[in-house]
């Protein structure tokens, strides 16, 4: 191997490091944009169920944005409150003008980060388990919260899964008092998306 290095001239030294090491970053720098890649869906399913001895109550969302930076864990969601189907239309109503107020607030939010992302194989096929960590808001309130949740890689597209609860005290949703034995004081909420990679310019 020694007789493959070329003889470099003591005083050109100084210059030849300088423009290796600035090769070498360069390198490192195109590496990680090639492997950091941003995943996207529009069609994210987001599901709640309020159950309770006197009614059980289901809606459905199949229209969540959200993106996900594979490099940094950082994602950002979107669901459109009036998105939310119900199996009765007057649900639906008193959903959207009674409790969530959604003419006011029309979307729920959340942006934060997978906390432990560096466990997450991106460039491998599989199945891991995630935290996310970040602010939800809800019905104009923001709140800081942390729920588990399920990634899995394969097939060119990212699967995301987490099932966590909702308290209505904590976004101000007042129930009336009526109809308080027939909603859950907690929402026992599910999300599933399958985001597929977005396309670089």
């Amino acid at each position: 191997m020694l007789l493959c290095l070329p003889i470099i001239n003591q005083t050109n030294t100084g210059t030849h490091m300088k423009n290796l090491i600035l090769v070498t970053g360069l390198l490192l720098t195109l590496s990680q944009m090639a492997s950091a890649q941003r995943y996207f869906t529009r069609d994210a399913r987001v599901q709640f169920n309020s159950d309770t001895p006197v009614e059980k109550i289901e809606a459905i969302n199949k229209s969540g944005t959200a993106v996900l930076d594979t490099e940094t864990g950082r994602m950002e969601w979107k669901v459109l409150i009036k998105n939310f189907v119900f199996e009765k239309a007057l649900m639906q109503e008193h959903f959207n003008e009674n409790y969530m107020e959604s003419t006011t607030y029309p979307n729920a939010t959340f942006k934060g980060n997978i906390a432990n992302v560096s466990k997450v194989n991106f460039a491998k096929g599989g199945s891991y388990a995630v935290t996310a960590k970040g602010k939800m808001t809800i019905h104009g309130v923001t709140k800081e919260i942390e729920v588990p949740g399920t990634i899995i890689v394969g097939d060119g597209t990212v699967k995301v899964h987490s099932d966590f609860k909702v308290a209505c005290a904590d976004y101000d949703i007042s129930i009336p008092g009526v109809v308080r034995e027939k909603i859950a004081q907690e929402i026992a909420v599910s999300v599933d998306a399958t985001l597929d990679p977005m396309k670089r310019k």
